[in-house]
């Protein structure tokens, strides 16, 4: 019922997007003309090609914007190094990606712009690249895309996956579920960046054997080789900045240069040689708050006409691209914004905490909130969330106290280093690159079961039962009967995983012998009202807080050397 009700629903976005077409088409044109989209090469949005593609098999990598696009960097060279014989192709949809990842990626990568989710935008571009497999990094999900991909066989698969709670809540609404279910369903592999992350894709009902960990992608900060020009720009503001106090501010909003602004105002009161380096989320920002700052007859210096920071300027606003990470290493002390402000959800925290800066971040981190709680789990001084009316505070403490600003500097890069030391991606989790454009490539369903099953190092076809017991209700012992046969919806519990790949009832066909059995006995707590259907008693009880533990038995059948 739910895939009739998804293909419907499909259908009526397909037709939609072909009767919309001229309407975008116009659009593109209204934003090449506001800037926003690429003078010349604005034409690859509707599927036209402007490069030749290479023979032999092809992997499109996708990423939305410049911050997905530096997280692929790592994982595209390691397919690199896997597969020195694939074709690599790079698609995102901003001008300013596009500008900071043209020189920065391998040698023999293709860019192109990512085409636009039209019908003949969508069978123009994989119609001339046909690429053996689509890799979408965290949520850039299109239903033209995804559906045409699974036509033609091309494997899909979704890494360091996410979903923000806005998306989350509309798509689960009854109308759009059924499209996003048929969409997940097309993919071979989804790799969550966070277990918050699996459940919130279980929930939409995505396949769970399909679902593996790996950890967060942003972890891997990637060193981008520098030009000589560019070197030499840093070491000449490395110099500018030598003997006085620095803080910076980076990926601000609109509207959060306020928060920023009123801070250092209170600084200066009793640090008049303060430097704070202002790094806006957009340039046309950083040139409205210069402009702004210099009507009120204050010093600014600004990054792109190269101005110097002379004495009387206090405020160096950076309104150029791709400089970020360098600029990092300039400053003792990250404020990280799009924080600051309920409207946004944060922003990547590990560059600066690799640079060893100090890191403070505002409340409203949305799905960052789970890379904030990992490096404060290892290390509790290593982020600092504080509000806007508690900024100043914070800042005055660290300017004050050179033994606590040492001691977050130094918590931050080792929380990042413990987070960030393993592999970019697990061999589980790159294990269809082996595959592509082998003679029997086929990434269909068994194939990822055969994949994802594993224990021990070896891959084995598994069976389970299971065994519930509530354990309390609300914080109330359960004194019922102690074990029920419940009827839930078992997708809202996070299935078992065992070696980072989830175990689940297979029904391959194979022939299989009995070689283990294991049980894993898993306690979960449910923070929301659900219903549940009592066998026993033939009754409807309605929980609030429940803590279940659940009991899985599970058989291990060895599988036959393929």
């Amino acid at each position: 019922m739910a895939a009739t009700k998804g293909k419907l629903v499909y259908k009526i976005y397909r037709a939609l997007s072909y009767g919309l077409s001229p309407f975008l088409y116009l659009h593109l044109r209204w934003r090449k003309h506001r800037g926003l989209e690429h003078p010349l090469r604005w034409p690859e949005r509707l599927g036209r090609a402007s490069l030749p593609r290479p023979p032999g098999p092809l992997i499109w990598f996708h990423a939305v914007s410049l911050g997905e696009g530096v997280t692929a960097i790592p994982v595209i060279k390691e397919c690199i190094q896997r597969r020195p014989d694939l074709t690599i192709l790079m698609t995102t949809t901003t001008v300013s990606a596009f500008e900071v990842l043209k020189n920065r990626l391998p040698t023999g990568v293709i860019y192109q712009f990512a085409p636009i989710d039209t019908p003949a935008a969508i069978d123009a571009f994989l119609g001339y690249w046909k690429p053996n497999a689509i890799i979408i990094i965290e949520g850039e999900l299109w239903p033209n895309l995804i559906v045409d991909a699974s036509r033609k066989g091309i494997a899909l698969a979704l890494l360091n996956a996410r979903v923000s709670a806005k998306s989350f809540k509309c798509w689960s609404r009854p109308v759009l579920l059924p499209l996003i279910a048929l969409m997940l369903s097309k993919f071979s592999l989804i790799v969550p960046l966070s277990t918050m992350q699996a459940i919130h894709y279980q929930l939409l009902l995505a396949p769970p054997f399909i679902i593996n960990f790996s950890g967060d992608l942003k972890f891997a900060v990637e060193e981008f080789d520098m030009s000589e020009g560019e070197v030499k720009s840093i070491e000449d503001l490395k110099v500018q900045l030598a003997h006085r106090q620095v803080w910076m501010a980076s990926s601000i909003h609109n509207g959060e240069e306020e928060v920023i602004l009123g801070a250092h105002k209170v600084l200066m009161q009793w640090l008049p040689d303060l430097v704070t380096i202002i790094v806006p989320r957009h340039l046309q920002h950083g040139q409205e708050i210069a402009q702004k700052l210099r009507k009120e007859g204050q010093g600014v210096a600004l990054r792109s006409q190269r101005d110097k920071l002379i004495t009387g300027t206090n405020i160096y606003v950076v309104d150029t691209l791709g400089e970020l990470r360098y600029l990092y290493s300039l400053t003792p002390i990250a404020v990280i914004g799009g924080s600051f402000l309920p409207d946004f959800a944060g922003h990547n925290i590990s560059e600066a905490a690799a640079a060893g800066c100090a890191v403070l971040t505002g409340p409203h981190v949305g799905h960052f909130s789970s890379m904030i709680l990992e490096m404060q789990r290892l290390n509790p001084f290593s982020v600092l969330q504080v509000s806007g009316i508690e900024l100043e505070r914070a800042l005055r403490e660290l300017f004050n106290d050179v033994k606590v600003l040492e001691v977050r500097r130094m918590a931050a890069k080792q929380a990042y280093q413990a987070l960030s030391g393993g592999e970019v991606c697990s061999s589980k989790d790159l294990w269809f690159i082996d595959a592509v454009g082998s003679p029997t490539f086929r990434l269909g369903t068994a194939d990822v079961k055969y994949a994802l099953i594993e224990y021990e190092d070896a891959h084995y076809d598994v069976t389970y039962k299971n065994k519930c017991k509530i354990i309390s209700v609300s914080g109330v012992p359960w004194r019922n009967r102690g074990k029920e046969n419940l009827r839930f919806n078992d997708r809202i519990l996070l299935k078992a995983y065992c070696c980072r790949s989830q175990l689940g009832k297979l029904n391959n066909g194979i022939a299989a012998k009995l070689v283990l059995t294991h049980k894993l006995t898993l306690v979960y707590m449910l923070f929301s009202i659900r219903v549940f259907w009592m066998r026993s008693s033939n009754s409807w009880l309605i929980l609030g807080t429940a803590q279940i533990q659940q009991e899985r038995y599970f058989h291990f059948w060895s599988l036959p050397a393929r």
